[in-house]
């Protein structure tokens, strides 16, 4: 049956279960809608249940996936399983059951997983995970992701308000729910529309930082003020260097071969020449990780990850700009704004330092395209698809002469 019949009938209204296949029927409804219904015998009797809303996926369901899940009810029949048992088990699902499943599949097709993972454990499980699939509302979601604007945290609200809209669709493809009810929430809801972020440290700025970091270590650790150093100076994102290997640091011939499957949005492997200037650091870690195979080993036995959280230098950064961890905040600790006490009137963080990395470059007359690949990125255009030359030469160079700059202020 074409889709141009199935429309005709969705819209008669005359609330009739049309035979559309083999036990399955469509019914249009008053409403304008029309509801996919499987009718069966199981123990000698005749039953039916629904199988959810026609029309586009991810709301509706195709007559594609209605044959599919009429495949697999009869399958269950033929295996002595009556289809409303299954369906009453699903509708006991919980918001945490359903989430597991998409997390598990985001494991397997996206670079970080862990971050969705991070958001919904933190911000999402502790309200809803525990409800019923059926029982969530919009007000629900809304009330989640209000309470992680009110934190400080708008980019995580959307990305929060993104992850509920994932997991209520998945929650629809295994049948177990027919409305998503985070569709109607859009960022204005959440943590609004994100702009572009500019900011970067000038080098006097760089200089009152690393003042700042090393005069508070109870605050700012010795570790977290090296990463800060190492980020500046190499430009790599956060999480290559915190969950950096030694296996992939050779410290006599200088070189960090940075390994394709931890970089982000399949950026290539990329071989980093380090610095002179940056080895006594290297060097004082290697004594610190006490044998592990990590560069930032966790310093806390976690069954999670054997190196530092994802969070731990940007909570470290807050607490000098005053801003109080979780913890400080239920204990009611206040805490002064040394950034701001020291001449640093605007807050940054810690990816801010990528980008401070980048433009100074940019100020020591790196030529562009050298600057782009010392921070892994594809050269755009025509001249990005034939120029794979890597500028290994050129980029040590680079960052040598920008960590001898920045080495004034070490």
């Amino acid at each position: 049956m074409k889709d141009s019949e199935l429309s005709v009938i969705a819209k008669s209204k005359d609330e009739m279960k049309h035979p559309i296949d083999d036990n399955l029927y469509l019914k249009p409804l008053k409403s304008g809608k029309a509801s996919w219904i499987f009718r069966y015998t199981f123990a000698t009797k005749r039953k039916e249940i629904t199988l959810g809303t026609y029309g586009k996926a991810p709301r509706g369901i195709t007559l594609k996936k209605a044959r599919e899940l009429a495949s697999d009810n009869k399958a269950n029949i033929r295996n002595g399983i009556d289809p409303k048992t299954v369906r009453k088990q699903s509708e006991k699902m919980t918001v945490d059951a359903i989430a597991q499943e998409w997390l598990k599949e985001r494991r397997s097709n996206i670079e970080n997983p862990q971050i969705p993972e991070r958001v919904y454990r933190r911000d999402i499980q502790p309200h809803i995970g525990h409800l019923l699939i059926d029982q969530v509302t919009s007000k629900d979601i809304y009330n989640v992701v209000q309470k992680i604007k009110d934190s400080g945290r708008p980019s995580v609200a959307n990305d929060a308000l993104d992850h509920c809209k994932h997991i209520f669709t998945q929650a629809i493809i295994l049948n177990t729910l027919d409305n998503n009810p985070a569709s109607i929430l859009k960022p204005k809801h959440a943590g609004g529309t994100e702009k572009s972020r500019t900011r970067n440290l000038e080098f006097s700025e760089i200089e009152i930082v690393l003042s700042v970091m090393r005069s508070n270590k109870g605050q700012f650790t010795r570790d977290n003020y090296i990463a800060v150093c190492l980020l500046l100076t190499l430009g790599v994102r956060k999480g290559e260097l915190i969950a950096a290997k030694w296996s992939e640091l050779d410290l006599n011939e200088q070189i960090w071969k940075l390994p394709e499957a931890r970089t982000k949005k399949k950026a290539p492997g990329l071989a980093i020449g380090l610095p002179d200037k940056i080895m006594p650091f290297l060097n004082e870690l290697k004594v610190r990780a006490c044998g592990s195979k990590y560069l930032f080993p966790s310093r806390r036995a976690s069954k999670r990850r054997e190196y530092i959280s994802d969070d731990t230098i940007n909570h470290a950064l807050n607490t000098l700009f005053g801003i109080p961890s979780s913890v400080q905040k239920k204990k009611g600790i206040k805490l002064p704004n040394l950034m701001q006490e020291a001449g640093i009137e605007e807050h940054f963080t810690i990816h801010d330092l990528r980008r401070t990395c980048r433009s100074r470059l940019s100020q020591l007359k790196t030529v562009s395209n050298v600057a782009e690949k010392c921070l892994n990125h594809k050269i755009k255009g025509v001249e990005g698809v034939y120029d794979q030359w890597g500028y290994f030469d050129e980029r040590t160079e680079a960052l040598n002469t920008l960590a001898n700059r920045l080495a004034h202020y070490w």
